[in-house]
């Protein structure tokens, strides 16, 4: 029974993120391609606005889905009926060709995908006997299902007669393969474990709680500032990675596959780096190659050859992800007190994965389409832009943080 619960948590983080990894990294590049080349034509403005409605509904998801989980609903269930629902909005979409729909068809998607997010993790942590030992090892099953997501996608565009054609010449099929294993997905929801609501849980707002970190880590402010502009330019990986790599001349069926070198470069961060390198450098260092790693991307790219150093640079994004994200949660429970621990972890992924994801995909889309001229873009200049900034925010990191101490806890009532 053990071992099928384990089994069970693992195949749903690969699920939940091979659903994200199908389209994420090369739909904005499937969007781009000129009509007279049998695509769809769209704008970098549009393309951004399509991208920007995952971040949205990840603000109001937790004032929604969250809380009707945690409420009123075994979170099964839930999810069940989320991806079930979602599963609907994306085999819709993979047919749609005009803007307003995909974006609306978007919208209606990210608005039941993105509660589940959370709700996996959570389902995971109440399922779990021991969270900080177990759930590292259930969590990576989430990179290997966006790596094989990924793969999956080019050898479909290789070999679609196999699928009944299906996926053949079809300028929306990364998202008809997220249908499918959001399908998957919905149908193996009914299969975990029974995870009834708590009914005691915390009102959405309760991050709002943590802005007193303000007062007691002076320090804080700063940094929720650098993590937010961070966080805006890795944008600029998500929705202009695939576009650009197709002008180097690489393959459309070969993109999907050749980006996830960052997800591989992110397992060996977690599994091998992070844990060998945060105990000896400490956090100071370990954000700061984190912080380091994403303007150096953004100069490999600027310069755009050879074209092997840039697929190489493509590392840089797992590495980055890993040691500025993972380890800033970590930051984040050393030194925030036990009674509003969870409240800081919350606005730090409000401040993150909310607006800076949200901000993002409207800036990057507006930068893009300032350098595009018809078919051909200024890829340079677009790249400057991300370099600029993520440099300055690392320089204004390396200047403004200390190696924290942890938080000494008000004494017991």
């Amino acid at each position: 029974m053990r071992l099928s619960l384990i089994i069970r948590l693992c195949v749903m983080m690969f699920l939940q993120y091979a659903i994200w990894g199908a389209w994420t990294p090369i739909l904005s590049m499937d969007l781009s391609i000129p009509v007279s080349q049998a695509g769809l034509g769209f704008d970098p403005g549009q393309i951004g606005m399509i991208y920007s409605m995952l971040w949205l509904a990840c603000i109001i998801a937790p004032f929604i889905g969250g809380q009707i989980a945690d409420r009123w609903m075994p979170t099964q269930w839930f999810l069940a009926g989320a991806h079930f629902i979602g599963a609907l909005c994306f085999f819709w979409m993979s047919r749609a060709t005009d803007y307003p729909s995909l974006r609306l068809g978007m919208a209606a998607w990210a608005f039941f995908y993105a509660p589940t997010l959370a709700l996996t993790n959570s389902l995971a942590f109440r399922n779990l006997r021991s969270s900080e030992k177990e759930f590292g090892y259930v969590r990576v099953f989430g990179t290997l299902g966006w790596i094989v997501a990924g793969l999956a996608l080019s050898f479909l565009r290789y070999r679609p007669q196999w699928f009944g054609g299906a996926f053949d010449k079809n300028p929306l099929d990364s998202v008809l393969l997220a249908a499918v294993c959001q399908m998957v997905m919905a149908v193996f929801c009914l299969t975990l474990p029974h995870t009834p609501p708590i009914r005691s849980a915390e009102s959405p707002l309760a991050f709002l709680k943590a802005f007193k970190m303000v007062k007691l880590v002076p320090a804080f402010l700063a940094f929720l500032l650098v993590s937010f502009v961070m966080t805006t330019e890795l944008q600029f990986y998500y929705v202009t990675s695939a576009p650009f790599l197709k002008d180097l001349n690489l393959p459309r069926e070969q993109l999907s596959a050749w980006q996830t070198i960052a997800q591989c470069a992110e397992l060996i961060g977690m599994a091998v780096l992070l844990p060998f390198l945060l105990p000896r450098i400490g956090m100071r260092w370990s954000l700061a190659i984190g912080a380091l790693a994403w303007p150096l991307r953004y100069a490999v790219y600027a310069i755009g050859k050879p074209v092997w150093l840039v697929l190489a640079s493509l590392s840089l994004h797992g590495i980055g992800y890993t040691f500025f994200f993972v380890v800033s949660q970590i930051y984040v429970d050393k030194v925030a007190p036990r009674d509003i621990r969870a409240s800081a972890q919350s606005l730090l992924t409000f401040v993150t994965l909310g607006l800076g994801n949200l901000l993002g995909t409207y800036f990057t889309g507006w930068i893009w389409g300032l350098n595009k001229h018809g078919e051909a873009t200024n890829w340079p200049i677009v790249f400057v832009v991300p370099l600029a900034l993520t440099l300055t925010c690392a320089v204004a990191f390396l200047l403004t943080f200390k190696e924290p101490k942890a938080s000494p806890d008000p004494p017991a009532k």
